[in-house]
């Protein structure tokens, strides 16, 4: 069984930047692939990215490729979402998920098994 904890949600102006966090503890087997997704209010889940600790291959949604970076300490099973020029519409909540492996439909909140808590991510214009 595999635990996710996000943390470093908060309140940003328009142009800020954030780092966000995520723990994995349990099991290293099951965290393959971690990513983050979010959801603002109303609308669906949407994948931001995704790392793979087997290889390091990231991926990004394209809305997001610019602003966005993630990355991985495997030795602390944990990743990291930076961003940087906030925008208002980046305001949502902010889930980790996991799985161990990986798939072409890595978009899909239905193609990973664990799931953080969420962190609230707010940006004032």
């Amino acid at each position: 069984q595999v635990q996710l904890v996000e943390s470093g949600g908060g309140l940003v102006r328009a142009g800020g930047s954030l780092s966000l966090s995520c723990t994995a503890s349990g099991s290293t087997f099951g965290t393959n692939v971690m990513g983050w997704f979010r959801q603002a209010p109303g609308k669906e889940r949407e994948f931001v990215a995704a790392i793979i600790r087997e290889n390091l291959n990231i991926y990004y949604a394209d809305s997001v490729k610019d602003r966005f970076t993630i990355y991985r300490d495997n030795a602390k099973n944990t990743i990291y979402l930076h961003i940087i020029n906030l925008k208002p519409e980046d305001t949502a909540v902010y889930y980790c998920a996991a799985d161990e492996v990986f798939a072409t439909n890595y978009i899909s909140p239905h193609r990973y098994l664990y799931w953080g808590q969420g962190t609230q991510v707010t940006v004032s214009s």
